[in-house]
Parts: structure tokens; sequence; C-alpha cells
């Protein structure tokens, strides 16, 4: 069996080592596409393979039709949306995620990120604080839950919307559960956005919902670019230059961002909620055990799609 890490941007050499560990150790090959510049490379390295490890790298209908062995492709991280679902069903092959292995260094971020923005982006001016403001989470999932419990260290008030989590549960965790999204904006001074990019959510942001935030509110995105209206968004900045918004997925308009909203907005460079040393080990070995799990034993615990 034939393991392929593929991954524009590369693993740490640490990750890959452990990668390599628990690959070999079950009698598998591994080899690496690392830093690749072209499609045409992918489909290449893909031919023989009967697994893939990914990233945020692409892998859609054409490279599942170049690639006649794979059986299963695992993405390290929680998002999947970069993988197409339903080519991979057509062709046979399971897809997993790795949940939680990325949670806390994107809640940490999440957290850095309304940090900076309360104290106006550290420009020398006075800011305010996050104890005692009210914190609306939207998607009470493994990242959502990792903010939670470092905002209750800072002292705010945790509130949460999450149509598929139970209330009891985020009762039992000390977080105020709240029955629609447009309850949560309409209450929390900051809301840190984490919900998946699926057809209902894209573009679910929009201006009605963040008109309903309470005056200086905050908009935090640590999830996917496609949630969030940039039109709306653009245009309840605005109308409302109260607002701010912090986010590690670059807008389609970042430079009109930056230009009309000084003080008020800040993005990363390039999508940076898992860049730590500790996410990038962890989703990447755990990648690799689901791998040789679903191999030798068909366990398929993680997979997403049908």
């Amino acid at each position: 069996m034939k393991v392929l890490i593929v991954t524009e941007k590369p693993f740490a050499k640490v990750a890959v080592d452990g990668i390599r560990k628990e690959i070999e150790a079950a009698g598998y090959e591994l080899a690496l596409l690392e830093k690749y510049t072209s499609k045409e490379q992918l489909l290449e390295a893909v031919k023989d393979v009967n697994a893939i490890i990914i990233r945020s790298d692409v892998i859609d209908a054409d490279v599942f039709d170049a690639a006649p062995e794979l059986k299963i492709v695992v993405r390290a991280g929680a998002g999947y949306d970069n993988v197409d679902l339903a080519a991979a069903t057509a062709h046979g092959v399971c897809v997993m995620n790795t949940p939680g292995q990325n949670a806390n260094a994107v809640a940490e971020l999440a957290i850095g990120l309304m940090i900076m923005a309360v104290r106006s982006f550290y420009d020398g001016k006075a800011g305010t604080e996050l104890k005692g403001k009210k914190l609306g989470i939207h998607a009470y999932g493994n990242v959502g839950r990792n903010v939670a419990r470092i905002a209750k260290g800072l002292g705010m008030d945790i509130y949460a919307y999450d149509a598929y989590c139970p209330q009891e549960v985020m009762v039992a965790e000390g977080i105020r559960p709240v029955a629609s999204a447009e309850e949560l904006y309409a209450t929390c001074n900051i809301v840190s956005l984490h919900i998946p990019s699926t057809p209902a959510t894209k573009n679910s942001i929009d201006y009605e919902l963040l008109e309903r935030m309470p005056k200086n509110g905050m908009l935090v995105n640590t999830a996917r670019k496609e949630v969030v209206n940039e039109a709306d968004l653009i245009r309840i900045m605005e109308d409302r230059p109260d607002l701010k918004y912090v986010t590690d997925i670059k807008p389609a308009h970042h430079d009109e961002f930056v230009e009309t909203f000084p003080g008020r907005y800040f993005s990363t460079p390039k999508k940076m909620g898992a860049q730590t040393a500790e996410a990038n080990i962890n989703a990447g070995i755990a990648a690799a055990k689901q791998i040789v799990g679903f191999l030798k034993d068909g366990c398929d615990k993680f997979r997403v799609n049908k």
C-alpha cells in the first residue's frame, strides 16, 4: 500500500516524521508531494497511490479520475470543503477529516484577534478589556468549546448558538444557550464564528444578521471566508462605524477593507488558525492513524462522505 502526503503548504518535519513512523510501522510506503506548483504534478503523483493525506489542497474529480487505486483521502484538519465529496463517493473513495486536532490552535488565534482588536490594534490608543463582555460562539463544536474554555478565564459572559448541540450540554459547561443566530448576534458584543462552509451557510452572515449587533460590536471569523457575505459586511461597516471585523481568512475585497475601515479591520496574510507546531503534528499523525485503521480494519469513524 502506498500513502501520499500532498501538501502545497508542507507539514513541519517533525509532523512528517511522525506520519512516516505510523505508516511504515503498518508496512506501508510513504511518498511526499510538497510545495508543488501545478495540478499536473498532483495528477501524476496520485496515479499509483492507495491513500492521500492533505491539508488545504484541492482534491477534485480530476484527481479521483487520475487515481484508480485510491481508497481513502484524509484532510488533516476539521474543514473539508476542499474535497469534492460527490466525486469521492462516485469513485468509491472514503473521505475523512481529523476533528479536534487543530481546535485549540484556532481557538487561541480567535481570542488573540479579539484582544488585539479591543486594544485598538496596538496603535497606542486606549482600548477596552474583554472581561465582562458578552461573547457569542456561533457553532459550539470543538473549536467553539475551546474558545469558551479560554474566554472563561478572561471573565467573559459566554453565549452560544448551535442547532445541532443540545442546550443541556452547553448549560452543563457553563454556557448560556440561545435559540437562534439572530438572538446570538443581538445579545453579544463579540461573535466568534465557527460554522462550516456548506450550501446552507454560504453568505449566511449577512447585513440583517450583523445589523442586530450591539454598539461597538465585533465579528471574529476563523471559520471560512464563504460563510460571510462580503458585500453585506462592507455595507454594514459603512453604515455602522462602530463595528469591527477580524479574521484569519483574507477577504476577496481585502484592499477595500483596509482602505475604507482603518482601525476597524484586520486579516492575517493567509489562513493561520491551525498554523502551530502542535496542531501540525497532531493533525498529521491523526490522519496517518486513521488511514492505517481504515486500510487494515475498515474503520471509518470520521468519514464525511456517504
